[in-house]
């Protein structure tokens, strides 16, 4: 894996990622230093004194796993049954079927937190496709597309 470029963040620039982050902007504390390293294959990577904390896709800023597993997950959730776990794992898109319960305040193009339901640890992040209710209720179709989950090359980075 090659870095082709790093550099820190001005506070200016610190402050819009904030601010998109809405609900996981505790991510990034007072203070801290955050770099952003583009890595070859990879999307952007944010490290936040260190530690790859977020990441950028296309469209968006998101927590990264290690983040997620760092916070207290309240909010913004989607939970999946033992049976659903090697197929996320895998990268492949949640489907409703597979999930036991969701933040009910979800609304479609949000930034979810997939976890499991023995242990509660975050398993992937991803972005609703449907509500949360539409999650809990339907038997059938995609509920969340799949961005980045546990095994995955963000997941291994080493810096």
């Amino acid at each position: 894996m090659k870095i082709k470029k790093r550099n820190f963040l001005k506070n200016k620039k610190i402050k819009e990622i904030k601010k998109e982050l809405g609900n996981y902007d505790n991510i990034i504390p007072k203070k801290s230093n955050v770099e952003l390293i583009q890595v070859e294959d990879l999307p952007d990577v944010l490290l936040v004194d260190g530690e790859p904390l977020l990441m950028q896709t296309e469209d968006r800023i998101i927590p990264t796993l290690k983040a997620a597993l760092k916070m207290d997950i309240t909010e913004k959730y989607a939970t999946v049954d033992m049976g659903a776990i090697n197929f996320v794992i895998k990268g492949a898109d949640i489907m409703s079927p597979g999930i036991v319960d969701a933040d009910k305040t979800i609304e479609p193009g949000e930034t979810i937190i997939v976890i499991e339901e023995g242990h509660k640890k975050p398993l992937a992040i991803g972005i609703s496709l449907i509500s949360g209710e539409e999650m809990i209720e339907n038997d059938k179709g995609k509920a969340i597309k799949n961005l980045h989950y546990v095994g995955d090359p963000i997941w291994e980075l080493e810096i």
